[in-house]
């Protein structure tokens, strides 16, 4: 329906609205019957891009990259039926550019209107999915508290079947059961459409019994594996030695070709921003050696992936006499410990930090300062878009810097997009793992398209 509709509509626009000649006399009954037979092998393109998957559903910013890109190859498609057959399919060159960009938007839109009207349908009842969830663990208890109102989820539980749930809090209210032979005795396999495995029992006949009662009445199952971080990063099903299979759990979804893919977009347009850069690079140097005078880079060793040191670039913000200083000395320093934990207290940042000179505020509120890292990143110390680059100092005790130094540092990142300024460092690092266990390109996309209006609005910069 979008897409006839936006070609529909791009028709009229050139053709029946417009009072400019066209280039081919073509009916507008046999235009639609042109894009009415093509359509099919549009939707198949969707289809191939994973564009009807359910994940996709909670991946907004993947779905509107598949969608401009499947609106792109099918016009393409469109147009090579046209050259394959020497038939012209457009009456004039508009027509495509015009479709192109309202079939975009109009499935924008249309997906956007689907989502809105299968939450209404949950609201009155329509489309509910009557789950029992296996197990009384805490992971049961998470899904039960976020399921519980079927009007906005869309679950509608009907049973917690796992020994104690009953004495449970987070369970009351709802039918709980000693054991899940118990539940299914109770409750009829039709009224159940899914089943939630929270935890594998050390039994395997007991697990056989959940997974075959479930087959054998054509019930959805899904199990919650008990060491949950195990599974965190990217999945792929193997066959190993040929015969067994396993889950290979890789530490992050960027290696493989995305790594290859990624070192090239650094390098590309890392190569551009810096062309374009140098001569305010060269302003920046100046006005910071004229205005107090010492060295115009800060340079700091810092850690990237595998655990490698680099030393970071930066243009100097500090006062010449606090460089290579922690911020613990430096306020020590000056006679000021107490500013020490202040700035600690507050995400290592002071609205009026009495080491950066009036130069360096600006730089960094304008996030100029970081723009010497562009040589980090050519020279493969960085990449555009990563997990922060922190001092060994700073990751000694992190629990999970193992899973933060899998892929490379960057210039920019989900924490710095996400309020460095009011976010604590331990959320800063959970936002740092976030990124490397779920990475996608479009997400690194989405991440500097944040960055840069990050860098016009001054929100967030320290």
């Amino acid at each position: 329906m979008a897409l006839v509709t936006a070609f529909v509509v791009a028709y009229i626009l050139r053709v029946s609205i417009s009072h400019r000649p066209i280039s081919e006399d073509i009916p507008a009954a046999t235009y639609l019957e042109i894009f009415l037979a093509l359509i099919l092998f549009w939707i198949l393109i969707f289809a191939l891009l994973g564009l009807y998957s359910s994940t996709i559903q909670e991946k907004r910013f993947s779905e509107l990259g598949r969608l401009l890109i499947g609106s792109f190859i099918g016009l393409l498609f469109v147009i090579g039926y046209a050259y394959a057959l020497n038939k012209a399919v457009f009456p004039a060159r508009l027509v495509p550019i015009y479709g192109f960009t309202l079939a975009f938007i109009f499935l924008v839109l249309f997906r956007n209107g689907a989502r809105w009207l299968r939450a209404k349908l949950f609201s009155y009842g329509f489309g509910i999915t009557n789950l029992l969830i296996v197990g009384n663990t805490e992971v049961a208890g998470e899904l039960a508290v976020g399921l519980r109102n079927w009007r906005r989820s869309g679950y509608r539980i009907v049973g917690i079947a796992g020994s104690h749930a009953a004495n449970q809090k987070v369970f009351s209210g709802l039918r709980t059961f000693a054991s899940f032979e118990e539940a299914v005795g109770k409750i009829r396999a039709e009224d159940i459409h899914s089943i939630v495995q929270t935890e594998l029992y050390s039994s395997t006949e007991k697990n056989n019994e959940i997974l075959e009662f479930a087959q054998s009445n054509h019930i959805a199952y899904r199990f919650i594996p008990g060491n949950g971080e195990l599974f965190l990063g990217r999945l792929d099903v193997e066959l190993f030695r040929s015969s067994v299979p396993v889950i290979a759990v890789h530490q992050t979804a960027l290696f493989g070709w995305g790594r290859i893919a990624k070192r090239l977009f650094d390098l590309i347009f890392g190569g551009l921003l810096l062309v374009v850069a140098l001569p305010f690079m060269l302003i920046v140097a100046i006005l910071i050696k004229l205005s107090s005078g010492g060295s115009v880079f800060f340079r700091q060793v810092r850690l990237t992936r595998f655990n490698n040191e680099f030393t970071v670039y930066k243009f100097r913000t500090q006062l010449p006499k606090f460089d290579g200083t922690t911020p613990e000395e430096a306020f020590s320093m000056m006679g000021k410990p107490e500013l020490a934990n202040k700035y600690r207290v507050n995400g290592d940042y002071l609205a009026d930090d009495p080491r950066i000179t009036g130069l360096g505020k600006f730089l960094r509120r304008t996030s100029m300062d970081e723009l010497p890292q562009l040589f980090n990143v050519i020279k493969g110390d960085l990449s555009l878009v990563g997990p922060r680059a922190l001092i060994p100092e700073e990751l000694k005790t992190h629990g999970k810097k193992h899973a933060i130094l899998s892929v490379k540092s960057g210039v920019t990142g989900l924490a710095q997009v996400s309020g460095r300024r009011s976010i604590d460092f331990e959320e800063r690092r959970s936002l740092d793992v976030y990124y490397v266990q779920n990475w996608s390109f479009w997400m690194d996309l989405m991440i500097i398209i944040k960055t840069i209006k990050v860098i016009f609005t001054g929100r967030g910069a320290a």
